[in-house]
This record gives structure tokens, sequence and C-alpha cells, in this order.
């Protein structure tokens, strides 16, 4: 189960009432940060813009690769560890806007976790130190450290055991 907190809304869509839950100026800041961030090439300008300007907890030597588009309006919900990778075209929500309620959840990121292309990521999710993410990823719930998740939904496709099993196996 996802770990979010929900606000009930009245009348129209909470998605309507959006400068209701936060400030117009924030959003437009952190679009324009994330959209810098979204196409420069250069790693560590990424990681300085993600932490400095949107608060998000970075570890040392993350990578978030091309087009990675973080929470636009509660980015410093977003904690990713040391040495991670956050593959091309990943969404990071750490918002979920419904017909009669908004959720605001915490995503944690372990390190050494690896994240495939074109992932999309639910607020209220923790993802495991050593964690591999497939490519096309929904991920809708936690998942396990050293676990290797991957499809829409998200299944277990081996355990943290069968990980360390398979690398063995390789030896």
């Amino acid at each position: 189960m996802r770990k979010t907190e929900r606000f009930k809304v009245e009348s129209s869509n909470s998605l309507w009432q959006i400068y209701k839950t936060v400030p117009f100026w924030k959003v437009m800041k952190n679009f324009i940060i994330i959209q810098l961030a979204r196409y420069t090439p250069f790693l560590s300008m990424k990681n300085w813009l993600y932490r400095t300007f949107l608060k998000m907890e970075i570890g040392k030597q993350t990578s978030f690769a091309l087009m990675v588009m973080p929470d636009i309006m509660f980015p410093e919900r977003i904690s990713v560890g040391g040495n991670s990778i956050i593959g091309y075209n990943t969404t990071i929500l750490a918002h979920e806007y419904l017909i009669k309620e908004y959720r605001i959840g915490d995503v944690i990121i372990g390190d050494e976790v690896m994240i495939g292309a074109n992932s999309t990521i639910l607020p209220g999710v923790t993802i495991g130190d050593h964690a591999i993410v497939s490519a096309g990823t929904l991920v809708h719930k936690d998942v396990p450290p050293g676990a290797f998740v991957g499809g829409n939904p998200m299944r277990l496709i081996y355990t943290k055991e069968e990980m360390e099993k398979r690398d063995m196996d390789e030896i």
C-alpha cells in the first residue's frame, strides 16, 4: 500500500483547485528548473539544480538521464540515494489529483537503484537499495531492497535472494 496523505475537496475536481493546494509561483519556478535540468547533458548540474532550487535530496553520483520529469508541485518530497540511475523519460510523482481528493506522498529511492527508461513512479512508494526497475514499469507499490521488478502493473520478477543466486551462477 502506498503511503499518501489524502485531502478531500468540494465542488470542482481537485486539479481545478490546484493553486489552493500549491502556490502558483512555486509551480512556475519548479517548471523552469525542471525544464532546464531535463535538457542539460551535465549530470552534476542537474543534481545541483534539483538540490538547490527544488530541495530534492539527491545522493552522490546519482544520474538523472535526459528527459526525467520529477514532480513539478512537490519535488521536495522526492529523495534519491547515492549512485542510482533514473532512466530516460522517467516520471517521478509525489502528488496525484483526483476528482474528489488529492494525495501527496514521499517518494524514496534507495542507493544503487537502477530505474529503466519510461517508468512512472507514483507517490508514496519506497524503492529499496540495489533494486532494479525494468523499463516501462508503473511503480505503484514499494519495491523490496535488491529486487528486480517490472511491468504494468508492476510485479516482482526476482527477489534479492534470487538475484544473488543468478549473480553467483554467472561466475
